[in-house]
């Protein structure tokens, strides 16, 4: 593996800081103070994600690696990753990232050439957003279990069911469904992959508030909902298979290590400011110096996947490991944190006594999600167990 950048691909890390410098000036979030949680501030700060998501689909940066045939640059596994961790080490407030995601290419892969005229342009423009709607409440981690239905009625699909955890249904203007179209089969032989418009007869939308108070998840009820089949991507019964590719775009993002360098430079920063903090706790710089070992493992972890894929290999058991390593470190990076704050860790955003702006606060009770969301913990395990180690099931 090359550990190193070429330096086309640093120049264009330098590209992206310089523009982020632009749109996202220090203290930029501090206009939107309160917008994780449901209100004015929230709605603001979704706007201005709207417009500064257009300002990267204008640079063609939205879904650069995609074929320039579907609207992208043919950017590099590589110069894909770069723009990956400056976003995310900036917490920049992107919109429509499911749609580039996972979305666009399985549409890609399996979709029509009309479906692909029809939905690509939407998602590299920015202008559509797109939900995923996998997760039920009796299939999360097995989500092969899951049993909304969609039946054929002449040239339409009827859908009825209840999807939970969907991130963003209710900004959302498109949704990616996985449905049951044959309850006889193998339950991973009877599913089948939609694209449904979210204003459709029959859909409802619920938030589902978390317990830092924000609203990203939603739940989801399907009555009677009617599509046409110009809205079933690939053949029917094979959409588990889409699911899965899907899902292995999620795993393979570096997005935690460059949200986990930033927290970390934060807390050594605020070390310094606070010379007592640790003159009364000595074990502090151990406790910083094992994160930021274990961030360089990471990184190293993460930065393996595209050069496997610029190799034309397929990670597979290794984006396992890379999410299950930087979900983990992320709730580590969290606890280490709120240990070296004390009382001022618990102080939310918005106190006058909370340090750091009571960011800490708030990616502590966030991090208790990162080991469950995109695949558990220990569904990361079994594929690397089975797939990586050859150990047998069960």
């Amino acid at each position: 593996m090359e550990f190193m950048f070429t330096p086309e691909e640093e120049a264009f890390r330098q590209t992206v800081r310089r523009f982020l410098a632009e749109e996202l000036p220090p203290g930029w979030e501090e206009q939107f103070a309160g917008s994780e949680e449901p209100g004015p501030a929230n709605d603001a700060l979704w706007e201005f994600s709207r417009q500064f998501t257009r300002k990267l689909a204008q640079r063609r940066w939205l879904a650069m690696a995609w074929p320039e045939q579907f609207g992208g640059l043919g950017a590099s596994y590589m110069q894909q990753t770069i723009y990956n961790e400056e976003i995310a080490y900036r917490d920049a407030p992107v919109a429509g990232y499911m749609g580039v995601a996972w979305v666009g290419p399985a549409i890609m892969l399996y979709g029509t050439e009309e479906q692909q005229r029809r939905f690509l342009p939407g998602i590299t423009s920015g202008e559509d957003i797109w939900c995923t709607l996998y997760s039920e409440p009796g299939a999360g981690s097995d989500l092969a279990s899951l049993q909304t239905r969609a039946v054929r009625d002449g040239d339409d699909w009827v859908i009825n069911g209840q999807k939970i955890w969907t991130s963003g249904a209710h900004r959302s203007n498109w949704g990616w469904l996985a449905a049951r179209t044959d309850p006889d089969a193998p339950k991973h032989k009877g599913i089948s992959t939609f694209v449904v418009p979210m204003n459709a007869p029959g859909i409802s939308i619920r938030p589902l508030i978390n317990m830092a108070g924000h609203h990203g998840f939603n739940e989801v009820f399907f009555d009677n909902v009617r599509i046409p089949d110009a809205y079933r991507v690939g053949e029917v019964n094979r959409g588990w298979y889409h699911v899965a590719v899907a899902l292995d775009f999620e795993r393979s993002g570096i997005a935690a290590y460059a949200n986990g360098r930033r927290t970390l430079e934060k807390l050594v920063a605020f070390c310094r400011e606070e010379p007592a903090l640790t003159r009364r706790h000595p074990d502090v710089r151990l406790r910083l110096a094992d994160r930021w070992i274990e961030l360089a493992v990471g990184y190293n972890i993460a930065y393996r996947i595209p050069w496997m894929q610029s190799q034309g290999k397929v990670p597979n058991y290794e984006a396992s490991m890379s999410k299950l390593y930087g979900s983990e470190l992320t709730q580590r990076i969290a606890a280490t944190g709120i240990q070296l704050l004390g009382a001022y860790g618990a102080l939310k955003p918005g106190s006058p006594w909370a340090k750091l702006r009571g960011q800490l606060a708030d990616g502590y009770l966030t991090a208790v999600s990162a080991t469950i969301a995109a695949g558990t913990s220990e569904i990361q395990r079994n594929i690397i167990a089975t797939r990586g180690l050859g150990l047998p099931r069960g």
